[in-house]
């Protein structure tokens, strides 16, 4: 057998019934390992129940509470039976893991992963005012009893006073001599009921005295009944303290959300601003070197313009040269020609 990774108590929700009113039960995970552990609360009726906290990560060697609240209910379940079950799955995760991080995915049986699976089901136990859970009735049921009691007693003590008067009349067949005798004992008896009336007044006290004893036994299932709904208050009294908790650290992560979105909006301005800042240098950086081959070409001109001035000089001084030299030339060939 693989070793539990969570320790749940209890085993057994249970939920006191009353007709169109919530009911709450709390639930105890203790994480007996040195390792993070995930949980996951699923039930076969989610429409019916609300659990919070549904998912979570419990440190090492520590303890997590969930609540279980049942809606209110139009209708009772046949003879109080509910089939309503809830799955607590549990699986190790590495340190750091969020709250959000956990998924439908993290408790996949896949790769020898461990996941452990607590099932707990669902009683309902009826409100102490209820007709099935009150002692009245079997106070009534006594009462009836012992009224048949003292009516059997009475149907016994006339029976034997009336064994009593047939022997009387029988010895009063033998005893001829005494039957007027007799006959006036007889008739002074029969006046006697108004006195033997008394003794079953009298012996009616003794029932009520009988009587206090069940109700002294009636005491106690009421004081047992008295303890399960004290129990029954204690996690009432948790889930509300657990709420109020909850409520707190709800405020406390709106709060700490509102700061992370700030801090995300921030943190997005710089990184444009970053951006922006990488692209004027960019820029910068294409028109200094543009703006530098252009001085290159300036001066790469200029030297050409300047050699181009410097051939035009020398072209312009040595043509006149050359036309006086011919010219001389001419007119040394003429001056030749004229002297012959």
């Amino acid at each position: 057998m693989k070793p539990d990774i969570l320790e749940v108590q209890p085993q057994e929700l249970k939920f006191l019934f009353e007709l169109k009113k919530q009911s709450s039960c709390s639930v105890q995970m203790n994480n007996k390992t040195n390792q993070h552990v995930a949980f996951k609360v699923k039930t076969t009726n989610p429409k019916k129940y609300c659990v919070r906290p549904n998912t979570g990560v419990i440190d090492p060697k520590s303890t997590c509470d969930f609540t279980v609240t049942m809606q209110a209910q139009k209708a009772a379940p046949p003879d109080m039976i509910c089939r309503d079950k809830f799955l607590v799955q549990s699986t190790v995760v590495p340190e750091g893991t969020m709250e959000e991080d956990v998924t439908s995915h993290t408790f996949a049986k896949e790769d020898g992963k461990s996941v452990d699976e607590k099932r707990l089901k669902v009683i309902l136990l009826p409100p102490p005012d209820s007709p099935e859970s009150s002692p009245d009735n079997g106070t009534l049921n006594l009462v009836h009893n012992n009224e048949g009691r003292e009516i059997k007693d009475e149907n016994v003590q006339k029976d034997s006073s009336n064994d009593k008067v047939d022997e009387g009349l029988e010895v009063l067949k033998i005893e001829g001599a005494r039957v007027d005798a007799k006959r006036k004992e007889e008739s002074f008896k029969r006046t006697e009921p108004v006195t033997r009336n008394e003794e079953p007044v009298t012996r009616n006290e003794e029932p009520v005295a009988k009587n206090e004893e069940p109700v002294k036994t009636i005491e106690q299932p009421v004081k047992r009944i008295e303890e399960p709904v004290k129990k029954i208050e204690e996690p009432i009294k948790r889930s509300q303290e657990y709420i109020k908790r909850n409520e707190e650290i709800i405020q406390n992560d709106t709060e700490e959300l509102l700061l992370a979105k700030e801090v995300e909006e921030t943190k997005l301005k710089v990184k444009e601003l970053e951006s922006k800042l990488n692209e004027a240098k960019a820029t910068i950086i294409r028109l200094s070197e543009e703006k530098r081959l252009a001085t290159q070409e300036k001066h790469f001109i200029q030297g050409e313009l300047d050699l181009l001035r410097s051939k035009r000089h020398r072209a312009q001084v040595g043509f006149p040269l050359l036309f006086v030299f011919m010219v001389a030339l001419v007119s040394l060939y003429l001056g030749y020609l004229l002297h012959r």
